[in-house]
């Protein structure tokens, strides 16, 4: 069994950590890159290799335990995978733990977020995305990763950040006031606080890396042009933490290149840091 950041301790146990991780290597929507499958390995391998002290908190948070949990295994439809995912999270959400999870392809947060509105009926959603993914159907199923913040738009307080591309069967489903397109975000700070101010008291967070730019996260299925870059990234997930209880998140769509270790080494240190916001002594 894998240990986080390969330091094994006494709150790496299920019933001692305070994290639980949830791998679900799925990858059978996506309609462009491929790989989202064989994301967490890789980005297992370089958590084992990052350095565990947080300069900016000044914690190491990987004490508190995050406990790898075996992986949702499920491959035979989109509407499997959906059924499966939320049965898990369901059963997951009845432990006293905070909650993440690891595609796979973005068609695994339909699930998750359903189980979690269901328990937190005030729920807001933070998409952090290149796409905006409200596509009720895609290729014959609603459970496509191109759909996958359709029913959260319908049954929860949905806010979009980062995107830039869609289509134009989505316009019905989208709520401009709601969503902040990344050519309007370019050169401005006033997007982080109005877009915190939307969102409720409990906070679930998907976050697609194709939010980013391709210059610091290419690995992925479909990569846009005028994504986030790494400070803007952390400054702003440190202000959402500080000022709302995020109850869970959810990282999605890393498609590992071969030979090419720095966007898995992003994703372990992103990883890391929402932990080490949500953690933070100083905000206690």
């Amino acid at each position: 069994m894998r240990i986080f950041a390969g330091i094994e301790h006494e709150n790496t146990s299920f019933d001692k950590a305070a994290v639980l991780l949830q791998s679900i290597p799925y990858d059978g929507t996506s309609t462009w890159g491929k790989g989202a499958d064989k994301g967490f390995s890789a980005f297992l391998d370089a958590c084992d290799n990052m350095e565990i002290y947080d300069i900016e908190t000044d914690s190491e948070v990987v004490y508190k335990g995050v406990h790898i949990l075996p992986e949702i295994k499920e491959d035979q439809s989109p509407e499997a995978v959906f059924h499966a995912v939320h049965k898990r999270t369901v059963e997951l959400l009845k432990q006293n733990k905070f909650l993440t999870f690891f595609g796979g392809e973005h068609a695994i947060s339909i699930g998750i977020i359903k189980a979690f509105y269901e328990k937190y009926q005030d729920i807001s959603i933070l998409q952090m995305d290149a796409h905006a993914d409200l596509r009720p159907t895609y290729l014959g199923t609603p459970f496509n990763h191109a759909c996958a913040l359709h029913d959260a738009s319908i049954k929860t307080n949905l806010v979009q950040i980062g995107i830039r591309s869609m289509d134009r069967v989505e316009l019905p489903f989208l709520n401009r006031e709601k969503c902040f397109f990344a050519e309007d975000m370019y050169g401005h700070q006033d997007w982080m606080q109005k877009s915190i101010d939307m969102l409720g008291e409990k906070v679930y967070i998907t976050l697609d890396l194709d939010v980013l730019d391709p210059s610091i996260m290419p690995a992925t299925g479909t990569p846009e042009p005028g994504g986030l870059d790494w400070n803007t990234t952390i400054q702003y997930l440190k202000m959402l933490f500080q000022q709302k209880n995020v109850v869970g998140f959810d990282l999605v769509e890393l498609a590992p290149i071969q030979n090419f270790n720095s966007p898995q080494f992003l994703l372990a240190k992103l990883y890391y840091k929402m932990l080490s916001y949500k953690f933070d002594k100083h905000d206690e």
